[in-house]
């Protein structure tokens, strides 16, 4: 059945790809942004979450809206300034549409929101699963605000899905962009001590979980929306060696070494997050990719 979709967050390397593929599938599409810009098939609204302005009629008629607004993680340095940034992005946006919803008494039936498995902290070798203890740490208590903010929603009798999205791999961008550069300049090597799980997931399986999520009504709560085999740093690395016929370092780089390049952000490429796909297998819900090989090398091979 056919819905009527606002999307925030839409213009990101996630939105793009969900947005021609939620259109393809035959549902409106709506979307909020900070600037006017025209999207064939698309309404525009304009909104500024740091100003807490919006435009009311960007709800009317809407049943499903999907939230993926948030500053990159990994784009500045962490000071106490951008870290703000990073939470209030995510935070805000939710209070914003949630204001706006109660105000308008729009007739939203679904919320569905960008999450990561960031909220389990780093955890080594434990296998973490949606029932698993939050963790600790800065990626830890933001991932809980912005899951608490989703959570708000759940009063209004709306359905809440909050995503808990792992490595994004995508020949557009994103986290797999930064990961080959030292392999192609032939200086690739395992991270710390290259023991730490990585739990990825090829983009368009990640937009095909958002779709699953609009159409399931029974999904509610949180899902890791993460490949159902994670693997290793080093796996990791080693496997983006061989599919760009790149050697791969014997030795690995150590972690004071990281936090002399990349200051506190260094615990980013160094937490362990062993997660379960378990739950989202349960909903039905088929990975294309499964195995990190095959993702890479699908991804490699549309980008000739």
């Amino acid at each position: 059945m056919a819905k009527n979709i606002l999307i925030a967050g839409a213009t990101g390397l996630v939105g793009e790809q969900l947005i021609s593929k939620l259109l393809a599938d035959g549902h409106q599409i709506s979307i909020l942004a900070r600037k006017a810009f025209q999207k064939e098939g698309v309404k525009v609204f304009l909104w500024d979450v740091y100003q807490q302005t919006i435009d009311n009629q960007a709800l009317e008629g809407i049943d499903t809206i999907i939230n993926l607004t948030g500053e990159g993680i990994a784009d500045k340095p962490w000071t106490a300034e951008r870290k703000q940034q990073i939470i209030d992005s995510r935070v805000k946006s939710a209070e914003l549409i949630f204001r706006a919803i109660k105000e308008t008494n729009a007739t939203v039936e679904s919320y569905i929101s960008a999450s990561a498995v960031g909220i389990y902290g780093d955890r080594e070798d434990e296998v973490l699963d949606e029932e698993s203890l939050n963790g600790t740490g800065f990626m830890a208590d933001c991932c809980i605000a912005w899951e608490k903010a989703a959570d708000q929603f759940i009063t209004l009798g709306i359905r809440v899905v909050k995503v808990r999205i792992g490595i994004v791999l995508s020949e557009k961008g994103g986290a797999l962009a930064s990961m080959e550069k030292p392999v192609n300049y032939f200086v690739g090597a395992g991270l710390g001590t290259g023991k730490q799980w990585m739990p990825w997931i090829h983009i368009d399986d990640l937009v095909n979980i958002f779709v699953h999520a609009v159409a399931d009504k029974n999904m509610f709560d949180a899902y890791n929306a993460t490949a159902p085999s994670p693997v290793t740093n080093q796996t990791f690395t080693k496997t983006l060696g061989k599919v760009l016929r790149r050697p791969i370092w014997p030795f690995n780089v150590p972690k004071f070494v990281l936090k002399a390049i990349l200051g506190e952000m260094s615990i980013l490429p160094l937490i362990s997050t062993n997660t379960s796909a378990q739950k989202m297998l349960n909903t039905g819900f088929q990975f294309r990719y499964l195995n990190l090989e095959e993702a890479l090398k699908a991804i490699y091979e549309h980008k000739k």
